[in-house]
Parts: structure tokens; sequence; C-alpha cells
């Protein structure tokens, strides 16, 4: 992946795991898409359409599709796609606490590692987080 990628030791947040129910399987994959997804709208102003998250061991994985704004489409048409791609990164850099934090309140693991990349055509970005230790298969 040539995205955006954290070093090893995001500051540990309060992840409120005891307020929490433990999810697993498809209940955990379906609130890491849904928590990604509204971070998304939430900084952009708009999320992505699709989104589907799963896990093995202590990586999970997060794909969401038709995420470029109305904007980006604009100057990917125009031949700007590296532009689009810049922006995107840095806009990650700043979604990154609050993306990582998700992650690590519904899993109940502390984020090791977080990798992201768009691509345009498609219209699909992956993001990657490596956890501290793997998480239960149920």
């Amino acid at each position: 992946m040539t995205g955006a990628a954290a070093g090893v030791g995001f500051p540990h947040q309060d992840m409120e795991a005891d307020s929490l129910p433990t999810l697993t399987g498809g209940q955990l994959n379906a609130a890491l898409s849904r928590a990604i997804v509204q971070l998304h709208n939430q900084h952009l102003g708009r999320g992505p359409t699709k989104g589907h998250a799963f896990y093995r061991g202590n990586v999970v994985v997060v794909i969401l599709e038709d995420t470029l704004t109305k904007a980006e489409r604009s100057l990917i048409a125009a031949g700007k796609t590296d532009a689009v791609r810049d922006v995107r990164r840095q806009l990650l850099d700043t979604m990154r606490s609050d993306l990582v934090g998700a992650v690590e309140r519904l899993t109940g693991c502390r984020v090791l590692s977080f990798l992201a990349d768009n691509e345009s055509e498609p219209d699909i970005a992956a993001e990657v987080f490596v956890l501290d230790r793997p998480l239960a298969v149920g």
C-alpha cells in the first residue's frame, strides 16, 4: 500500500471497554464499517456509500466504495488524480486519531499501526488497522 502509514505506538485512548458489549463476528464487522463510514461523513461532508469490514487475527480491514466527493471527481476528470490522492492522504492524517479511536473502542484492542490508500478508478479505499493482539473469532 502506498497510502498514509502510521508508526507504532498510537497514544492509548480510554476505550471505555467496560461500557461496550463485546462484539465478534458479523456484529463487530458491521459496527466497524458503520463507525468508519460515519467518521468519513463527519470529516468530509460525505461518506462512502458502501463499507465492508472484516478481521483476521490482529488485523482489521475496512473496504470503502464510492468515496470521492463531486469536487474530487471533477479534479480527476481534469487529470489531477495525484492532487486528489495527496489531499486524501492529508485528510486521513487529520482523521487518524478518530479512526483509530473508533477501532480501539469497538475491538477493545490498541491499534499499533494504521495504513490507508485510495484508488480513483474504481473508486475504492482500503483502511488497515494492525492491533496489539488477535481478536476473538465469533
